[in-house]
């Protein structure tokens, strides 16, 4: 990093938080300077300074506008269908694009929706019966994508 220009700026875009090496910025010669949240100068003795963002972490997690809980929610749906990918027998999927089951999504939905201080009740058979669903779900009509 001794050889990059004055100003530049630094941040992480990869997929893990090791791809900068920001433990060797942490040294006695160079000073650090927070600029405002996510926002660093590190600075050389020669007066060179670069920026980094979010401390060498992902920028598109650390300084995106995405709310942590969307993050989460795609987080753990993308987990159960690379899941279901890995267990699914040879030759269930070809090389295509897959809406996720409806009841996969509805259990990631069940998974954070404690986050909203609510909880889910089960669907009695009358209340099943009357609006033509299966108690386990899934609980949206066929026509509705998400």
């Amino acid at each position: 990093m001794d050889k990059m220009k004055n100003g530049c700026i630094v941040c992480n875009m990869g997929h893990s938080n090791t791809e900068i090496d920001v433990l060797s910025l942490k040294t006695a010669d160079l000073t650090w300077e927070k600029v405002r949240s996510q926002v660093d100068h590190v600075i050389w003795p020669s007066g060179k300074r670069m920026v980094l963002l979010a401390e060498g972490r992902r920028v598109n997690l650390s300084c995106s506008s995405v709310p942590s809980f969307v993050v989460s929610i795609t987080a753990a749906t993308q987990a159960l269908a690379l899941i279901e990918l890995f267990n699914a027998p040879s030759g269930r999927y070809k090389a295509d694009v897959y809406l996720m089951p409806k009841l996969m999504d509805e259990f990631v939905s069940s998974l954070h929706i404690s986050a909203f201080e609510a909880h889910l009740t089960e669907l009695s058979e009358e209340q099943a019966k009357y609006m033509g669903l299966s108690k386990t779900g899934p609980f949206k009509p066929n026509y509705y994508r998400y």
